[in-house]
């Protein structure tokens, strides 16, 4: 149950980030740009929805949303590398290249986000 529930927020995240690279392609904004903008709605997005519903039982509060933007954060100049590679030296068009890095880099950010809202103890209590 856990896996589907990461792949709807997985998804839910994915299309909300694509959304936001390609929607800045067409308005001329550089990937950079637009990855950074996706990065700080889609880390908010994702730790609510991670945190709520994929992973019961999640540690809620500034350390866990604190591990959760590390492996976000460690993820984003994985994302920035592929971008380069696809874009810049494949030359492959950005409403390509961001779904397929996506795709790439799923289950890096499955197995991050586990470590990340660890189950809290047996009580299954939350800390605010």
């Amino acid at each position: 149950m856990t896996a589907a529930r990461a792949l709807t927020v997985g998804l839910i995240c994915a299309v909300l980030h694509n959304a936001i690279v390609i929607g800045g392609d067409f308005i001329g904004l550089h990937y950079v740009l637009s990855m950074t903008i996706s990065f700080a709605i889609v880390v908010v997005v994702g730790y609510w929805l991670h945190s709520g519903w994929t992973f019961p039982g999640a540690r809620r509060g500034g350390s866990s949303f604190a591990r959760y933007v590390l492996v976000a954060g460690a993820n984003y100049p994985l994302s920035l590398a592929g971008m380069f590679v696809l874009v810049d030296l494949l030359g492959l068009p950005v409403p390509l290249a961001s779904p397929i890095l996506t795709v790439l880099l799923f289950a890096v950010n499955f197995l991050g986000n586990k470590w990340a809202l660890h189950r809290a103890g047996a009580s299954g209590s939350r800390q605010t």
